[in-house]
């Protein structure tokens, strides 16, 4: 007669030790790739949301679009970003869209609003202290946090 094969309690042990060990050493690097791809994703939405000021103050420059004596130039919220305003030069009374949609800041908290989740600086208020006011010169991310570079989100 032959007798059963099967696996020791070692064999199991050494077995689950490893799968233990494994996921052990891959468990900080998928954060890192999470965080990495939160990163990028800040930084694309930036990019937009700056490129989307900055075209709007080019079109208000260019007199596209109406700008009252004393603005600056830079719109005066995010959501008219993403509503657009009326072409001066559009004989049809078509409207300039400069955003698709308000992205939001992949840190922030998830229940806020895209558009709540940014931290805004009007024209007149100096770099090292942002603050909202009349216009949106620039936008910033609100966490706290500190890149895998080592600067603070914030500073981005």
């Amino acid at each position: 007669m032959r007798a059963l094969r099967g696996f020791t309690l070692i064999e199991l042990v050494v077995t689950v030790a490893l799968i233990g060990l494994l996921t052990a050493i891959a468990a900080p690097l998928a954060e890192t790739v999470v965080q990495r791809g939160k990163e990028q994703e800040l930084k694309t939405a930036l990019m937009n949301i700056r490129d989307a000021i900055d075209a709007y103050k080019d079109a208000a420059d260019n007199a596209r679009i109406t700008k009252n004596a004393g603005d600056s130039g830079y719109p005066p919220n995010l959501e008219i970003l993403v509503d657009g305003v009326l072409d001066k030069q559009s004989a049809a009374g078509t409207k300039i869209y400069f955003l698709r949609r308000i992205p939001r800041d992949p840190f922030a908290d998830p229940s806020l609003q895209a558009v709540q989740s940014w931290g805004l600086r009007s024209s007149d208020s100096p770099p090292s202290a942002p603050e909202a006011g009349k216009d949106v010169f620039d936008v910033r991310s609100l966490s706290q946090g500190k890149a895998l570079d080592g600067t603070f989100y914030k500073d981005w």
